[in-house]
C-alpha cells in the first residue's frame, strides 16, 4: 500500500506542475482583465462629448476594451476549469490507489479535457493580446495626425 501510495505521488507531480503553470496563467489573465477594467474606466471617467472629435475614437476604444474583456472573461473560466479538472484528475489518482478503483479512462479523460480546455483557454489569450495591440496601433496612428 505505501509502494502504491508513493508511486502515485510520484505520477501526481506532473499534473502538480501543470496545475502551478496554469495557475500563473490565471494570474495573467486576471491582471490582464483587471488593466482593460481600469482603462475603460479611465476612458468612461473623460469621455468626450459627441461633437468633440475624441468621442469616435473613445466609442472605437471603448468596444475594443469590451471584447477583450469578453475574450479575456472566457478564457479565465477556460482556464479555471481546467485547474479544476487537473485537481480532480490528482485527487482521482490518489483515490484509485487508496481504494483500488479503476479510474484510469476516468483520470484520462479528465485530463484531456483539461488539456482541451487550457488550449482553448490560451487561444482566447492570444485573442485577447491581439486586440490589445490593434488599440495601441489605433492609438499610436491617432497620436502621428496629431
Amino acid at each position: 500500500m505505501l509502494d502504491d501510495i508513493a508511486h502515485t505521488i510520484q505520477l501526481a507531480l506532473a499534473p502538480s506542475f501543470l496545475l502551478t503553470a496554469t495557475s500563473a496563467i490565471l494570474a495573467l489573465l486576471t491582471g490582464r482583465l483587471g488593466r482593460a477594467v481600469d482603462r475603460a474606466r479611465w476612458i468612461e471617467q473623460n469621455y468626450a462629448p459627441r461633437d468633440d472629435p475624441r468621442h469616435t475614437y473613445q466609442v472605437e476604444q471603448l468596444r475594443l476594451i469590451d471584447r477583450r474583456m469578453r475574450h479575456a472573461n472566457v478564457a479565465l473560466l477556460l482556464c479555471a476549469v481546467s485547474a479544476m479538472l487537473i485537481c480532480i484528475v490528482i485527487a482521482g489518482m490518489f483515490c484509485a490507489a487508496m481504494f483500488d478503483l479503476a479510474l484510469g479512462q476516468v483520470i484520462a479523460a479528465a485530463f484531456i479535457l483539461a488539456m482541451l480546455l487550457l488550449i482553448a483557454g490560451l487561444g482566447l489569450f492570444l485573442i485577447e493580446v491581439r486586440l490589445a495591440t490593434v488599440a495601441t496601433r489605433i492609438q499610436d496612428e491617432l497620436l502621428e495626425r496629431e
